[in-house]
């Protein structure tokens, strides 16, 4: 992933450096684990602690042997004895190193993903208590539907990161199992022991049963979680995006003091940041198909999904930790504008508190489809003409008044009745600390 769209610590994560370094915490620790077999020599993997590989030297390697691992056995060689270097990858193929290695790299990526997730779900659960009582127009097909609470609208998300978080587990549980099983899988030239060893070091599991290597549903999974946690993102982001058009103006992601928005136009002030979020969710989301290709493979083992996963798991964990510190920074810092929130709710002349007053007439005797047509006829003459409002319409309308008062009525263009089961809600999903309820 460019530099533009990665943080530090995945840019450290997934360097050549710290990837080589895994590679030789590996070898090592199956040479220890030779060791107290007595196939090795006491003393070898002690020694090999001092082992380091420079990138440069492994590329000059690979220039020649135009296979990683063996440049990399080189590389390593040289930073050690001869005698110690030669039991480097002893009873190995290069997939035992390769395939641990980047299990336990994702396995690492992913607990900073859930990190970023932690942070961003504890900042819409703040935002979600703090407007569980403010109104907000809901709407439907991008239409106003009825008011409903901005607090809920948050709950929602909140909910939805939630499940996000236990893919991300249930990935994770997936993806860190280790695989020291030989070139098929039958461990030929290496004990099951050497696995239970090096697993217990790394704090993961041994695969139950691999090929030549570990199996690419597990990948796969990865992708797939950080896919709907981009869904999430984008669905977030694309919310924020419409609420900040100037038309709506019921949010606004945070604008620096020194912030500009356009070249040309000083007034704009655009939500950079949340589109971002949607663009590059198309990139995460794009992952997925490669992920499942990589599934399919010859007999024990090929080469075909090795190339693709250089690309799709560094990438696509990258900008699920970008993108997440981007969402809750947004989060941390948005700006809601309560008073146009309740504009909007009163910009139609109380059309949408238009099934109250369906309700209304049909429980006071009228058919339900008298009261349909007469309730949507005053609607749309009020939506084409708003000189008179869909209000005044109904309390002029005698036939409506001969079933329900005028008192009545103007009860039911009452905000607060859309708001009643919001507290219940609250408590029915877990989020009613610190209300006071």
């Amino acid at each position: 992933m460019i530099s533009r769209y990665a943080r530090p610590v995945m840019q450290e994560l997934w360097s050549d450096q710290n990837r080589y370094n895994r590679w030789l915490d590996i070898e090592r620790y199956v040479v220890e684990a030779w060791e107290t077999l007595g196939k090795v020599p006491a003393g070898v993997s002690a020694r090999l602690a001092n082992a380091s590989v420079n990138p440069d030297r492994v590329d000059e390697y690979e220039k020649t042997f135009h296979h990683d691992m063996i440049a990399f056995i080189n590389a390593a060689g040289e930073s050690v004895d001869p005698e110690d270097a030669k039991y480097i990858h002893f009873g190995l193929t290069s997939t035992d190193v390769v395939d641990t290695a980047l299990a336990s790299l994702i396995r690492d990526a992913l607990d900073t993903i859930q990190g970023g997730l932690d942070r961003l779900s504890n900042a819409v659960r703040s935002l979600a208590l703090a407007h569980k009582d403010t109104p907000v127009m809901g709407r439907t097909h991008g239409i106003h539907a009825e008011p409903t609470s901005f607090g809920l609208k948050l709950a929602l998300w909140w909910l939805e990161l939630g499940r996000d978080g236990e893919r991300i587990a249930r990935a994770r549980e997936s993806i860190s199992v280790i695989k020291i099983s030989g070139a098929v899988g039958n461990y030929a030239n290496i004990p099951p022991v050497i696995e239970e060893q090096v697993a217990k070091k790394m704090g993961m599991q041994p695969s139950p049963l691999s090929t030549q290597v570990l199996q690419r549903d597990r990948h796969a999974e990865v992708i797939t979680a950080l896919a709907i946690l981009a869904g999430t993102l984008d669905k977030m982001a694309t919310e924020v995006r419409h609420m900040q058009r100037t038309e709506v103006g019921e949010l606004a992601e945070p604008f620096g003091d020194a912030q500009r928005g356009s070249s040309a136009m000083p007034h704009k002030r655009n939500p950079v940041m949340a589109e971002q979020v949607s663009g590059l969710a198309r990139v995460l989301r794009g992952y997925v198909v490669p992920a499942l290709e990589d599934m399919a493979l010859w007999h024990e083992r090929d080469i075909s999904h090795s190339s693709v996963e250089r690309v799709i798991l560094p990438d696509a964990t990258t900008l699920a930790d970008y993108l997440l510190d981007v969402m809750a920074r947004i989060m941390e810092n948005l700006n809601v504008n309560t008073r146009r929130m309740r504009q909007n709710i009163d910009l139609t002349g109380g059309l949408v508190f238009s099934q109250k007053i369906l309700l209304a007439l049909v429980g006071a005797g009228m058919t339900r489809e008298e009261a349909y047509k007469r309730v949507q006829s005053h609607a749309m003459e009020a939506a084409a003409d708003p000189s008179t409002s869909f209000r005044d319409r109904i309390l002029g309308d005698a036939f409506i008044r001969s079933y329900v008062s005028p008192s009545e009525i103007s009860g039911l263009f009452a905000v607060e009745p859309y708001l009643q089961e919001v507290g219940s809600i609250y408590r029915r999903i877990g989020l009613s600390e610190g209300l006071g309820e």
